[in-house]
């Protein structure tokens, strides 16, 4: 069904259904498709190095950031936030094991 609507302003909310199925039986996905990371993965996490970094999935060494991730903000701004933290949680992963 089509329709028009005269609207004075527009927010395009597209991260609140997730892309994932590709991820499924690669990383632990909640129930409604996002991804949990930090906290929200230690279910699924055993890799007996302690509870994962956040933004760190089930999977050691892999991050998720931005809407995919489950409990994010679903806000571009929130999304490059977590990308720049993603980064700098790459660099502390890989020094805490050398």
């Amino acid at each position: 069904m089509r329709a028009t609507i005269e609207v004075a302003l527009l927010f395009v909310f597209i991260g609140a259904v997730p892309c994932t199925a590709w991820l499924t039986g690669v990383l632990a996905l909640d129930r409604d498709g996002f991804v949990p990371t930090g906290r929200g993965a230690e279910q699924a996490w055993s890799n007996g190095q302690g509870p994962p970094l956040p933004l760190e999935t089930n999977r050691p060494g892999i991050f998720a950031a931005g809407d995919v991730r489950s409990g994010s903000v679903k806000r571009v701004a929130s999304a490059v936030g977590e990308g720049a933290m993603a980064v700098q949680l790459v660099h502390r992963y890989l020094a805490l094991r050398a």
